[in-house]
């Protein structure tokens, strides 16, 4: 009992101790304090001093309650802001680079031999069948077809029977007078040539009638081939009977035409007999005349006859066999085609526009011509003539064929090959150049967007030649330098951006 009591007084003792130290540091009462009870009462005049205490340093103070929330509502406003903030564009960056650029015209063309020979008919006739295939070598003058020259061989024989008479006619002219008998047996003659004239026709008209039949047969037949009613054979024996038909028929066409021939000549004979009987002595230029027609027609008919087997004017290769197979032909006729296939050139339209550009010896690049490698070659000429085109789309366009020869000897292309052609307007093997595609018009100007660290930034540029992929910088940009790509209306300058 006694300790808790000694106990108690300390507590007493340290809590008085306490309470003086606060007023001593707070002269005035604190809100929180309780004034004393006996306040309002005055203090005696003779108090008793209590002992003065140390002075204890000041408490801290103590903050507002609100400043956590301010410091959250600006943590609050900076994410926002960070939220909010533009993201970069991604974009597409190229490098300005120095060396080479070609500025080209691109076309489309074909090979062709150089030296074309288009062999013709020289004579009108019958051709036989050519037996030359495509890619066959001939040397120059070797025969390459042949044309059947029997008409004209029947042709010069009446001509020479008809001058070997007049010769004779006036050989003996002056000691020789028509007589009556003569002037019949010329009329038995003209009525014989009628006669025989009359029975041409009827076989002309009778081949006629048995070579349309067979057209009819061979229809029909081939018709029922088609349906697999009959063989191929029997086309085939339809076909050949065609043929014959219209052989049958030309032949009866030549004899027609020797019949009247005979009936004209006959019928020329009884005037000139008349005309002898009543005055003989002209006639001697008469047949002048006569002979010398003749002979002009054997001469004409013998260069016919010489000129009916063709003949290779150079050495080369077939191109082209235009008629094959036997049929009548007219004089100039194209038959064959023959050149060397192992010279060849180019030869490449473009629109006139673009041909005034293109100069003598400019650089052909061939792409697009079957092979992994491209060839070469070199514009030789430009065509001083231009001709009219229509596009894919309808539209007329003057175009212009360039002309190029390859620079190697030997190609591995032939006559009439299509190829793919850029041929070189300008170049240069160091030239400081930056993509088409980073190029815009801004002012009248050229502009690119560079590329300053993470943003964007507008600049001018001056540009010279250009092809389809990069520009020529004469001035605005150097080497190294990074533009963007394909820029779009979003991008301004000082915008932020990321490469993509």
């Amino acid at each position: 009992m006694q300790q808790a009591s000694d106990q108690n007084i300390e507590e007493t003792e340290l809590e008085t101790e306490k309470q003086q130290n606060i007023a001593s540091a707070y002269p005035e009462p604190l809100p929180f304090q309780a004034s004393p009870k006996n306040s309002a009462e005055p203090e005696p005049k003779h108090k008793k001093r209590r002992p003065r205490l140390p002075k204890l340093p000041l408490p801290p103070l103590s903050l507002p309650r609100w400043w956590p929330y301010g410091l959250a509502g600006l943590g609050v406003a900076g994410a926002i802001a960070l939220a909010f903030r533009p993201a970069p564009i991604a974009v597409d960056i190229a490098v300005v680079e120095r060396g080479p650029l070609q500025v080209t015209i691109a076309a489309e063309g074909k090979t062709r031999v150089k030296e074309r020979f288009v062999v013709a008919a020289p004579v009108t006739g019958r051709l036989e069948r050519i037996a030359l295939d495509v890619g066959d070598r001939v040397t120059a003058g070797e025969t390459i077809a042949q044309i059947d020259p029997l008409p004209l061989g029947t042709q010069v024989s009446a001509a020479q029977a008809k001058l070997q008479e007049l010769q004779a006619q006036i050989s003996g002219v002056e000691t020789q007078r028509p007589k009556s008998q003569e002037l019949v047996q010329a009329e038995a003659r003209l009525q014989s040539a009628r006669a025989e004239q009359r029975a041409d026709e009827a076989e002309v008209a009778r081949a006629e009638a048995q070579w349309e039949q067979a057209k009819r047969d061979r229809d029909r037949t081939a018709q029922l081939e088609s349906q697999g009613a009959v063989s191929r054979r029997d086309l085939e024996m339809a076909q050949t009977l065609e043929s014959t038909r219209q052989r049958e028929l030309e032949a009866a066409r030549q004899q027609l035409a020797q019949s009247e021939q005979a009936v004209n000549a006959a019928a020329e004979d009884i005037p000139l007999l008349q005309d002898q009987q009543r005055d003989p002595d002209y006639l001697i230029g008469v047949y002048q005349a006569q002979i010398a027609a003749v002979e002009a027609e054997l001469a004409n008919l013998a260069d016919e006859a010489s000129r009916t087997t063709i003949t290779a004017p150079e050495a080369g290769d077939v191109l082209r066999v235009i008629e094959d197979s036997a049929r009548f032909v007219q004089a100039g006729d194209s038959l064959v085609e023959i050149g060397n296939a192992e010279d060849l050139e180019l030869v490449i339209d473009v629109l006139s526009a673009d041909a005034v550009k293109i100069q003598q010896n400019s650089k052909i690049i061939v792409q697009q011509w079957g092979g992994p490698e491209t060839l070469e070659a070199t514009v030789s000429a430009v065509e001083p003539a231009a001709f009219t085109e229509v596009s894919a789309l309808g539209v007329e366009e003057q175009r212009v064929n360039i002309i190029g020869q390859f620079d190697a000897s030997k190609i591995p292309l032939g006559d009439g090959y299509r190829v793919e052609a850029e041929i070189v307007i300008w170049e240069s093997e160091e030239s400081v150049q930056v993509p088409v595609s980073a190029l815009f018009r801004c002012q009248q100007v050229w502009c690119v967007f560079t590329v300053e660290g993470d943003h964007a930034q507008l600049q001018q540029v001056d540009i010279g030649q250009r092809n389809p992929f990069d520009a020529v910088v004469l001035a605005g940009l150097a080497p190294g330098e990074s533009v963007i790509l394909h820029p779009n209306e979003r991008i301004e300058a000082g915008s932020r951006i990321s490469q993509r």
